[in-house]
């Protein structure tokens, strides 16, 4: 007789595939990046493109702007982060939990200390590509998002691009970035976390309780 393969045998093989299209997306984003930063490296003003997006939000009332850059202020961040990871803490997703904390520093610590200063994009007084605040932001909402289920995490994902977006137009329209350095901070945060929601520790499902 031939045995049934058991719950971890059968979804081997779609976890297998699922790391691979994360990988893979995390790989083109951060190729994306690069080349992006590459285009812009040493910079100190507008290209055409970010002129134009500048623009579109610049007379945009300033108490709106002040509220969509909010979610990226670090008080925010880093409650959205204890927050998170104190509820897998709780439910004793110990990985889970060290992703959360893990994602966003590294995502920070690499943007600040090697892209940053290695492209040399200056706004204004400031090393500008990527975007610092937007690599906090969305290395959380992308946390969020790999740890979300189901429907749930198209929900989450839906709403961290929008929350991406409304942000990105608040730093442009108050003068703290380009646009183009909110693109290359959002691929960059996102590849970092996708990368490591692709560790052994992360993507194993906590299992039941022995019988």
């Amino acid at each position: 007789m031939t045995s049934t393969p058991g719950p971890q045998q059968a979804t081997t093989p779609a976890r297998a595939a699922s790391t691979a299209v994360r990988l893979a997306v995390a790989a083109a984003l951060l190729a994306g990046t690069l080349a992006l930063g590459v285009v812009f490296a040493g910079q100190r003003t507008a290209s055409g493109f970010d002129a134009a997006a500048a623009g579109v939000v610049e007379n945009w009332p300033a108490l709106l702007l002040r509220v969509l850059v909010l979610p990226t202020e670090p008080p925010v961040v880093l409650a959205a982060m204890t927050l998170t990871a104190l509820v897998c803490a709780l439910r004793r997703r110990w990985a889970a939990a060290a992703f959360v904390l893990a994602a966003p520093a590294l995502a920070v610590a690499v943007n600040t200390w090697l892209l940053k200063p290695a492209f040399g994009r200056v706004y204004d007084d400031h090393l500008a590509y990527p975007s610092g605040h937007t690599v906090s932001l969305v290395s959380v909402l992308t946390v969020l998002a790999v740890l979300a289920r189901g429907a749930t995490r198209a929900a989450v994902a839906a709403t961290g691009a929008a929350l991406t977006v409304l942000a990105g137009a608040g730093m442009v329209g108050l003068g703290y970035h380009y646009l183009t350095d909110v693109a290359g901070g959002a691929a960059f945060a996102t590849a970092t976390a996708l990368a490591l929601s692709a560790a052994p520790t992360v993507r194993r499902r906590r299992r039941g309780p022995a019988p």
